[in-house]
């Protein structure tokens, strides 16, 4: 349960070690070194506050997460990785966003709870861990009780993660690619499966297989997303198999087709036109190969 005094000390003193951790950032795997609690900023460009592009109920993720009143979602600016392809580079790259204080943020959180909205849905959260937990702080006090659902791009650290357990409801990460050299050269991203695989093992280890309630709803647990890209570069059989066998044949996985080139794609031949159908169907059945069966779509 996360209300009462010894949850809300045990969520003060993570919240400590995530600060004391960003003076010195190590709080993704890129370990810019730079003192963010002074303002410096590293690749996430992001100082002391978060910067939020914008938030509301959301009805385009998960069946699972939109339910009836939709997913409450908040967009951080910014992030640990630079995808050449992002949809939203314009506040991933760009910087579209305003700086919110701890409060502020915790006040978003407890109006998409009154709006009816089934979870706080963080989005690009990685760079943004101790704000959120400052924030969290404030919204569990106020009556935060909605899942809490971390959505990444899956390039996390697991020491950061671990500050994140029993606080983080459904771990929802991309696997964007199933090899480290894609993830370099697409995202910018060293050793990017390789950091992937670790940090979906410690996120599974926290909350396991995803389950939902009577409704259909999600819960808690571990849910994947699998961008499907042109020419195979995703890597789909090599996450498919990782997945299966060092994760779970159970494991809730969004097989995502919605892959259009953008931002700067065009400057990749390999990346410059959308997935075909045969691309997308061939995806699905790796996946059902592996025994993975809890496939879905948006």
């Amino acid at each position: 349960m996360k209300e009462g005094k010894e949850f809300l000390k045990e969520l003060s003193e993570r919240l400590e070690k995530a600060l004391e951790i960003s003076s010195d950032c190590e709080l993704c795997p890129r370990k810019c070194h730079v003192n963010r609690l002074k303002g410096e900023k590293g690749f996430c460009k992001t100082g002391r506050n978060a910067v939020v592009s914008s938030f509301g109920p959301h009805f385009g993720e998960e069946k699972v997460l939109v339910g009836r009143h939709g997913s409450g979602t908040i967009f951080f600016t910014h992030c640990n990785m630079a995808c050449v392809f992002c949809q939203n580079y314009d506040i991933s790259q760009l910087g579209k966003g305003k700086e919110v204080s701890a409060q502020e943020l915790a006040n978003t959180m407890l109006e998409l709870q009154k709006m009816g909205c089934h979870n706080i849905n963080l989005v690009s959260p990685t760079h943004c861990v101790p704000q959120i937990m400052e924030a969290l702080l404030y919204a569990f006090e106020g009556g935060l009780k909605v899942p809490i659902v971390y959505n990444t791009g899956g390039y996390d650290s697991v020491d950061t993660l671990k500050l994140l357990e029993g606080i983080v409801d459904i771990y929802m990460p991309d696997i964007k690619y199933g090899n480290d050299e894609r993830g370099m050269r697409y995202s910018s991203a060293p050793n990017y499966f390789s950091v992937a695989k670790s940090a979906v093992r410690e996120m599974h280890r926290q909350v396991g297989d995803l389950k939902t309630d009577d409704r259909g709803i999600a819960v808690k647990g571990l849910l994947i997303r699998h961008l499907v890209l042109p020419n195979d570069l995703a890597g789909t059989e090599k996450v498919m198999e990782f997945l299966a066998t060092e994760i779970s044949t159970e494991t809730f996985v969004n097989i995502m087709d919605q892959y259009r080139p953008l931002h700067k794609a065009f400057q990749y031949p390999e990346l410059s036109r959308p997935i075909t159908r045969m691309e997308f169907k061939r995806a699905i059945e790796i996946a059902q190969n592996y025994g993975i069966h809890r496939i879905c779509r948006l």
